[in-house]
């Protein structure tokens, strides 16, 4: 029952939210488990494996020092200086920003809006695909230490590595302020190792400081050409989880999450990938798996487990931001209703999604069973990371230019830098389209796809539903024939704030009677992230006891039928829920009908249609007040 057409800009007073050093904290154990964690497989990728270039020190230096650049340019410069800005009321995210741009759309052209809409969409969908990808990646990587501790481990490798993903899942409902608070203190341990471990290991070769220089970038690409580009790709690991960091802005606050970063995780991660170039300096063995070279091994299995842990907070990034977009598109109009838990009473982005997080589980495991090593899922993972960065950067100029009215060089020249860096990684991991790339584009392409005919869908039907008879000539022939009214309230909900909802035609019509009062009940989604409770709610009496009720919802919010109906008391329109009768429109959808969508996406969108959780638990409706009137539609 929602629509995107907004009815106001204010803001919602929020409940007060934890201190800023709870909230770093927090941050460090949700924001940057995944970037955090990428030491594990990042260089390895770069020097192992079919694609690796050759162990020597311009290779060393010249991947180091992409390293840098890549973590400086894209996370710090983009994510935590510019992304963050980009906050829509407190809310991040693809959607976030797209509803930022769809605000002032009416600067923008047909075809403009057109392509941000789709890009959206896509990024959303890739920003889902990376979800499932790295809580698999992740994990094995880190159990895959057990095999450097001893061989007789690898036949352990991929079941305890489904259990531990199994566990993750099942913790989910528990909320990601809980499991943050949890996670943040292992976290602030996981990255003082590991900048321990890379300061050792540069103190013994000092040297390795010098690929800060991006002039041994320049001298990477002279040397291996070609090669150098598809390695490129394998660097891109080091800064999975920008996107989490921008769509996780919701569950804690941007200043929290630029402390995390600039005082503790960049600073360890950059001694750590520096650590380990120094290691291959002086080792060259160390290329099987050169993050635990850095270990002594009486401390190895201890360092397991401890990076086991770390990779557990790794997906969490990504599972607590795949909720919020999942929120975001519901409430969009991208996707069916599902099911919302609010698991914390202070920080309303908080939210856990049980559908959605089975539905990652089952992928997740599937994932581990099918490519089996972390260095098969590197392919699938680069594609789905580079190519949501190039869709924000792209999204964040229009609303930079069109939004805030920054002159286009302002907006140009910072983008500009970030495109060169995304779109270069981009063209790396097209390389890799075979090696699992392909897997990561058909997820998206799937979910893309859906999330289209979902909204195409939901218009069509609209349309078809659009019995054309204004609310004038209604109460005027109500005023005319007097039907007979019963006592009580009939509550009839309906897509469209304007006319007579077809529910309420279809019962007039067969049952020849009304309520003595009739509400019309609108829930429409806004452009913004919540909405103020004081401007939430437009009444209007309609004459004859009908009355329309326009009730306007952010897209990170819930909406609550017991909650509207309260606030709607508190205008004048007092409701007893035991003397109400809430009637809601079923529909079924036959695919002959003379709508310009595809058959198979009729098809699609029936059977999505008839998947959604039912209405009445959606808007938390008292069943037992509940009429449901059927109706057959074609499309």
């Amino acid at each position: 029952m929602t629509t995107n057409k907004p009815t106001t800009n204010s803001e919602t007073k929020d409940p007060p939210k934890p201190g800023l050093l709870l909230l770093s904290l927090g941050a460090l154990g949700v924001v940057y488990g995944d970037i955090g964690t990428s030491p594990l497989y990042a260089i390895r990728e770069c020097f192992h494996g079919q694609h690796a270039v050759a162990l020597n020190q311009t290779n060393i230096f010249g991947v180091l020092s992409l390293v840098f650049w890549s973590l400086t340019v894209v996370i710090t410069f983009k994510y935590v200086v510019f992304i963050l800005r980009a906050d829509n009321r407190g809310e991040g995210g693809i959607f976030a920003l797209l509803a930022l741009l769809l605000g002032v759309k009416d600067r923008l052209s047909r075809t403009t809006q057109t392509f941000v809409m789709l890009a959206g969409v896509f990024g959303a969908s890739l920003l889902f695909g990376d979800g499932v990808i790295t809580p698999a990646i992740s994990v094995l990587s880190a159990v895959e230490g057990l095999e450097v501790a001893t061989r007789q481990a690898k036949p352990f490798i991929i079941p305890l590595t489904c259990i531990i993903l199994i566990g993750l899942f099942l913790l989910q409902r528990r909320g990601t302020g809980k499991i943050g608070l949890f996670f943040g203190p292992i976290m602030i341990f996981w990255f003082l190792a590991i900048a321990a471990l890379g300061a050792i290991s540069i103190a013994h070769q000092p040297q390795v400081i010098r690929a800060v220089n991006p002039v041994y970038a320049v001298y990477f690409f002279m040397a291996n050409h070609w090669h150098g580009l598809i390695v490129l790709g394998s660097v891109v690991l080091s800064i999975t989880g920008g996107e989490a960091l921008y769509a996780d802005m919701g569950h804690f606050s941007p200043r929290a999450i630029r402390i995390s970063w600039l005082g503790l995780a960049f600073p360890a991660l950059i001694l750590n990938y520096f650590g380990q170039g120094a290691a291959l300096l002086i080792d060259p063995k160390a290329t099987f798996h050169p993050f635990y070279s850095l270990v002594p091994t009486s401390l190895l299995y201890p360092l397991v487990f401890l990076a086991t842990c770390a990779t557990i907070i790794a997906s969490q990034a990504m599972i607590s931001g795949v909720f919020s977009i999942a929120q975001q598109a519901i409430q969009m109009g991208y996707l069916p209703r599902l099911r919302i838990v609010h698991t914390s009473a202070q920080q309303k982005g908080q939210i856990y999604m049980p559908g959605v997080n089975w539905v990652m589980m089952i992928v997740c495991v599937g994932l581990v069973l099918i490519f089996r090593q972390s260095s098969n899922l590197a392919g699938a993972y680069g594609i789905a990371v580079t190519a949501d960065m190039v869709i924000t950067s792209s999204i964040f100029f229009l609303v930079a230019v069109h939004r805030w009215q920054w002159p286009v060089w302002k907006a140009g020249l910072p983008v500009g830098l970030f495109l060169l860096f995304e779109l270069t990684y981009l063209g790396a991991n097209l390389l890799k389209l075979l090696d699992g790339g392909w897997f990561t584009l058909t997820l998206a392409l799937i979910i893309a796809v859906s999330m289209t005919t979902w909204k195409d869908g939901r218009a069509a039907l609209a349309e078809a539903l659009n019995i054309r008879i204004s609310i004038k000539v209604f109460i005027e022939d109500l005023a005319r024939k007097k039907p007979y009214r019963v006592p009580g309230t009939a509550v009839f909900m309906s897509v469209n704030p304007r006319g007579v909802p077809g529910s309420l035609l279809h019962h007039f019509k067969h049952n020849k009677v009304l309520h003595e009062r009739v509400v019309l009940l609108s829930i429409l989604a806004q452009d913004i992230p919540r909405v103020s409770p004081k401007d939430r709610l437009q009444l209007e009496d309609l004459g004859q006891g009908l009355y329309r009720l326009t009730v306007g919802y952010g897209f990170m919010e819930t909406p609550k039928v017991p909650d509207i109906l309260a606030l709607a008391g508190k205008q004048g329109l007092k409701i007893d829920m035991a003397a109400t009768t809430f009637f809601l429109g079923r529909e079924s959808l036959f695919i002959t009908g003379k709508s310009k969508m595809a058959s198979w996406r009729k098809t699609l969108f029936s059977a999505m249609s008839r998947n959604a959780m039912n209405p009445t638990n959606f808007f938390n409706i008292p069943p037992d007040r509940v009429i449901e009137i059927g109706s057959q539609v074609r499309l």
